[in-house]
């Protein structure tokens, strides 16, 4: 099958050199004076692009189907405890912990294309499975209160052959993007996500609730056509140009013996990531973030769902106007990034995100929760991480030696991983123990918390001081000084 060729102007914005740059760690035994055609890798960095686009609509159908708030409901239909929800939302986080393990694989073999195909297909099949089960439990096969434990049992695995795949992923999608557009073209990436949720949510939230089988007919109906989703996005996948880990180390080597950027070739092979000061300062950031919004992130929608009794179909149309208020922002908070860096986004807007848990407070069931504050709500916090997930996505391609950058991927997700399940099972805990009204005070740590977290990124540097980002705010005070 052959693709047409996308002419969007990103793409177009590929200088002919950056181009060169990007598709040569690709090919081997290649020089930069033996590229007879360099508008030649241009087009094969748009197709890949483009088809790495479509990826990301299909990715967006499935984990919108087998997460959120549609996983949420489920298990409210289920009567799973608190406790118990805490616990199965904290697998995906844990399943992190495997990643320094799949980056170690994916290094070791010779597409990074194949390496994706072979863990994410039965990562995805699995939730066919779980589909299967609620059929079964609808026929009364099975016992409602068994399915709650098929549930976690698919999510384990599932949710580990996803983490041994990321990190390569990342590394893979990384080696296509030239670096001065990755803040623009991983913000449309997202963008097309959000786009794609903003309309798969609440379409969702229908068939639960209208199947004439019930909502959990619902719910695995929704879970086929997820899971029919995620396949067609590793299809997509096929169709980007492959990276052979391989060849690139080899490149890598070549450059280094004939002096080609030698000094930051020698440092990033001498160190690893415990010798990496500015990375271990990352990682103390990312680590402290993550717990902390894990201790009540994840309990926003059993709150609207359990406590306070709201339709399924309500809270995904708040779940929309997230997704519709990060589509807006993305391609915008891609911009700024590229011109200001990562972690001046970071800091700024998350000292915004660390604050809108305690907006929560004060809500309840009546008409100006309802139809105001939950729906300003759910459209801040789109709109605001959309600025965290891109910045962070971004921020670690930039930090990471390009020798070793799967690996250093794969520490941050697992540190990432275990703080946020651990957050995640303690908040699970509280409102097991301390009932919704406990949520209150866990709102209050966890912007406290988050607060905190933004300490360690004064210290960690990207390449951007802030004398240099005053210069793109004043040209004209900083040209005069």
């Amino acid at each position: 099958m052959d693709l047409v060729p996308v002419k969007t102007p990103l793409v177009e914005e590929l200088p002919q050199v950056e181009a060169t740059q990007a598709v040569l760690p690709l090919i081997p035994n290649t020089e930069p004076g033996d590229l007879v055609h360099p508008t030649d890798e241009k087009d094969t960095i748009r197709r890949s692009l483009w088809a790495s686009s479509l990826d990301g609509l299909f990715a967006a159908i499935y984990v919108q189907a087998t997460s959120g708030v549609l996983l949420s409901n489920f298990l409210v239909e289920l009567r799973a405890s608190p406790a118990a929800i805490g616990m199965i939302m904290s697998v995906p986080m844990l399943a992190n912990l495997v990643q320094p393990l799949g980056a170690y694989w994916s290094n070791h073999t010779t597409s990074r294309q194949n390496f994706s195909f072979w863990v994410n297909t039965p990562a995805r099949l699995l939730w066919l499975g779980l589909s299967l089960g609620i059929g079964l439990t609808t026929l009364d096969e099975i016992n409602p209160s068994r399915l709650v434990f098929l549930s976690l049992a698919i999510i384990l695995a599932s949710s580990f052959l996803n983490s041994l795949g990321t990190a390569s992923w990342l590394s893979w999608v990384a080696s296509l993007v030239p670096r001065q557009l990755r803040g623009r073209y991983f913000g449309l990436r997202n963008s097309i996500a959000s786009l794609t949720a903003l309309l798969a949510v609440p379409l969702g939230g229908m068939i639960v609730s209208h199947w004439p089988g019930g909502s959990l007919q619902g719910y695995g109906a929704v879970l086929v056509l997820g899971g029919i989703a995620g396949l067609m996005s590793l299809g997509f996948q096929r169709l980007m140009v492959d990276v052979n880990p391989q060849d690139q180390m080899r490149l890598l080597r070549k450059q280094q013996r004939r002096g080609e950027r030698q000094n930051a070739l020698t440092e990033g092979i001498r160190t690893w990531f415990w010798q990496d000061a500015n990375f271990l300062i990352f990682l103390t950031y990312f680590a402290i973030w993550n717990f902390s919004v894990n201790l009540c992130n994840p309990f926003f929608n059993l709150y609207l769902l359990e406590e306070l009794k709201l339709d399924v179909t309500l809270v995904t149309l708040y779940t929309s106007l997230s997704a519709g208020a990060n589509l807006v922002m993305l391609v915008l908070w891609g911009r700024i990034a590229d011109r200001l860096g990562n972690r001046f986004l970071l800091l700024v807007v998350g000292a915004v995100v660390a604050m809108t848990p305690l907006f929560w407070m004060g809500t309840g069931v009546n008409g100006l929760s309802i139809w105001l504050w939950f729906p300003l709500l759910h459209m801040l916090g789109g709109g605001t991480w959309a600025a965290i997930d891109l910045c962070l996505n971004n921020m670690q391609i930039s930090i990471a030696p390009i020798h070793n950058q799967p690996g250093y991927f794969a520490i941050a997700a697992a540190i990432a991983g275990v703080s946020g399940a651990i957050g995640t099972v303690m908040g699970g805990y509280t409102a097991e123990v301390a009932g919704y009204t406990g949520l209150l005070g866990l709102f209050m740590l966890s912007s406290l918390l988050r607060l905190v977290a933004l300490m360690p990124l004064f210290f960690v540097e990207e390449g951007r001081s802030i004398r240099h980002i005053l210069q793109v705010w004043f040209p004209g005070r900083s040209s005069a000084t």
